[in-house]
């Protein structure tokens, strides 16, 4: 009896490893703080049981105050072990989501640089994480240049990235997307890595409306991570967000409500994104997105999720 209760419990233990195992590696690279959506967009990392979350990594701005926002979300859902990483800090500046992240401190990120965590993990896990940026890509520039082939080393990323076909609020006229061109510099760079990209553009993010009826649902859950939501969004001070950056993520999680196609992606002056049909893809960029079913999915998302803090 003894014999086989062990082989029950060596069963057990392999098969909750090979579960884990089987979960997807994801870096999350964000400018968390600024527009709502890097909020929302991270509330999907840490709920989606799919993923397992090798680290957030904050890009762009005043880094060091994205850090707490995103070290305090994860304490308040019990996501704590998940280590954040500050990127270089580009600028000194205050926004209002960041009044709640201000003098958190029972947890702290990790003491090495975000360029140096990712180069870390792309080289631990090479051709097994997926790296997802929604932000502008200073992290991505120093990866660059203290590795020029670590990027390669990703099975894939996924960026909120561009303008293509449609500009800002489905404009026909295409825009300097704000994550190109907030830093022209590394936005060539990322372009022009080689690395294995997906690009979402405007063209599919700018329909994803985030409306009075989603919002007070989302109110009405109650839980850390509706919470922390609804107070960030409160904190932003607008009214309908466009949820940008949810669909870098979704296209991991859902890839069945987009279409994407094949394309040679670079970037002008200007922060411009520039498609040249006369040169070999180094990129796939999205077309089309099921809207309705990625928000109803979304919203469930939030909603069924029970993340919080053990006793």
């Amino acid at each position: 009896m003894k014999n086989l209760l062990l082989v029950g419990c060596l069963v057990m233990t392999m098969t909750t490893s090979a579960l884990a195992n089987e979960k997807q590696k994801i870096i999350f690279d964000c400018d968390l703080g600024d527009d709502i959506d890097d909020a929302f967009a991270l509330a999907m990392v840490i709920a989606a049981d799919e993923f397992n979350v090798l680290g957030i990594c904050m890009d762009y701005g005043n880094t060091p105050e994205r850090a707490k926002i995103a070290c305090r979300m994860l304490y308040e859902t019990g996501r704590e072990t998940i280590p954040v990483a500050v990127g270089r800090k580009t600028k000194d500046h205050y926004s209002p989501q960041f009044h709640w992240g201000k003098g958190f401190d029972k947890i702290k990120p990790i003491d090495q640089p975000a360029a140096d965590f990712i180069i870390e993990q792309l080289e631990r896990y090479p051709n097994e994480v997926i790296l997802i940026t929604v932000g502008p890509v200073p992290n991505m520039l120093d990866i660059i240049a203290k590795d020029p082939g670590a990027l390669k080393k990703a099975k894939h990323i996924y960026s909120m990235y561009g303008s293509f076909y449609l500009g800002y609020g489905s404009d026909p006229v295409i825009d300097a997307e704000w994550n190109v061109r907030a830093d022209e510099e590394a936005s060539k760079a990322f372009s022009a890595s080689g690395a294995p990209i997906t690009y979402a553009g405007l063209d599919i993010t700018t329909f994803v409306k985030w409306d009075a009826d989603l919002r007070l649902k989302l109110l009405m859950r109650q839980s850390p991570l509706t919470d922390a939501l609804c107070g960030l969004y409160t904190l932003w001070g607008h009214e309908t967000p466009t949820l940008y950056d949810c669909v870098a993520v979704g296209m991991v999680l859902w890839p069945d409500l987009f279409n994407t196609r094949p394309a040679h992606v670079r970037v002008i002056d200007g922060g411009y994104t520039v498609i040249d049909e006369s040169q070999s893809p180094n990129c796939e960029i999205g077309m089309s997105i099921n809207t309705k079913e990625f928000l109803n999915r979304l919203l469930n998302l939030y909603l069924e999720q029970n993340l919080m803090r053990k006793p």
